[in-house]
């Protein structure tokens, strides 16, 4: 198959551009030819024989609204000229103004804007302004780019959810959920390393690893349960702190010794292998990475129905509760689980197992079945695959 994807990244230390990555590669190893319409690529992709690389210049418009849309409008015209060459183009939500085979929804706005936490309003200042405008139009544009691909490929069942509250034409025979993946092999659990994080050695340590500019993520939730539990439980926090406001809700929670700033971690397999378990109350969270990064290391989990990775957790495999604000519930599910290792050691070895099949390369084998089934209903073309090293530039 001659295959076509366009996204913003494609290459491995990206959450979305990580999924690209790993269906690029199953791609190629199935003897596919693959095209990259996108700002970014990982050289070792670049420099294979059977990809091309289309690069998308990137944009020195003001605001990332203006920016996006320009991106999407190069690659439209891109698309609508190109499309003969390929047997199956692949989008990534709103990227693009062309029609596609596939659409693979990462992240849909209508539903972070409904979802009850969404912390911006029209009139709270221009900031917040801007946020929701451009919200709303995300929101638009998502629903034009559903609408216009035969089949969407949500990462969870809450975003396939999130996909057919849009309404119209989206119908349930039209999606197919595929879980987003997790590398078994680099995430997986062994000796601990605290000390060269600078983290305690005899403490409960728990791990908490987001973006720490945002209260989507909840961190200001477990810091309010850590204060309800006893004093031996500690909590490492792995994120950019620059900017961050828990530094100073950390001190006047009096939790100064318990809680352990990492920044950021580069290698995120021996942080895990470091604590004794993760948790993750997102907000709102379609399907979150780092969340099958801890199953996959073996951690006992902590979760919340809000998070979409949630929905691959059994009651043997993790924790997940109902509420990402009851800091109570929070904490009592940590006191548990720091109070009672056999039960937490029978959690992190299901969750292990339940990582084994949500690798990354069942996952790209499922959006080759995708794009397969897609293929096999339309009549074979002639045209010879056209493949570069070379980048060009839009």
């Amino acid at each position: 198959m001659r295959i076509l994807i366009v996204t913003h990244v494609v290459r491995r230390n990206d959450g979305q551009g990580r999924v690209n990555y790993e269906i690029v590669q199953a791609a190629l190893a199935a003897g596919h030819t693959v095209t990259l319409l996108a700002a970014e690529a990982a050289p070792e992709l670049v420099q294979h024989p059977r990809v091309r690389f289309v690069q998308v210049a990137t944009s020195r418009l003001p605001t990332r609204l203006l920016q996006y849309q320009l991106f999407a409008w190069r690659c439209g015209a891109w698309m609508r000229a190109h499309r003969s060459e390929f047997d199956v183009v692949h989008v990534n939500g709103f990227i693009a103004w062309a029609r596609a085979d596939v659409n693979a929804a990462h992240f849909v706005h209508d539903g972070w804007y409904r979802c009850g936490f969404y912390p911006f309003r029209l009139l709270g200042s221009f900031y917040h302004a801007y946020q929701v405008l451009y919200t709303l139009l995300n929101i638009h544009c998502e629903k034009w780019a559903f609408r216009h691909a035969e089949v969407i490929v949500p990462v969870s069942q809450k975003v396939a959810g999130e996909v057919r509250a849009l309404g119209g034409s989206i119908a349930d025979a039209r999606m197919q959920v595929i879980h987003n993946g997790v590398d078994v092999d680099e995430f997986t659990p062994g000796a601990p390393e605290r000390a060269r994080f600078n983290l305690p050695d005899a403490p409960f340590m728990l791990l908490f690893a987001g973006d720490l500019r945002m209260s989507r993520k909840n961190l200001d939730t477990v810091l309010h349960a850590l204060a309800h539990t006893a004093p031996n439980v500690h909590l490492a926090v792995a994120g950019i702190l620059h900017n961050s406001p828990y530094p100073a809700l950390v001190a006047s929670l009096g939790l100064t010794g318990r809680v352990h700033f990492t920044d950021m971690v580069m290698d995120m397999p021996a942080l895990m292998r470091s604590v004794d378990a993760f948790v993750f109350p997102s907000r709102y969270e379609p399907m979150g990475l780092v969340l099958l990064e801890a199953l996959s290391a073996g951690l006992p989990v902590i979760t919340v129905r809000t998070a979409g990775g949630a929905e691959v957790i059994t009651a043997d495999s993790g924790i997940v509760l109902d509420d990402p604000n009851d800091a109570r519930a929070l904490a009592v599910a940590i006191e548990r689980l720091a109070n009672e290792p056999d039960y937490a050691r029978q959690l992190g070895a299901h969750a292990r197992e339940v990582a084994r099949s949500l690798s990354w390369e069942a996952m790209a084998e499922r959006y080759l079945s995708v794009y397969e089934q897609i293929h096999a209903r339309r009549a074979p073309e002639a045209l010879p695959a056209r493949c570069s090293t070379a980048s060009v530039e839009l």
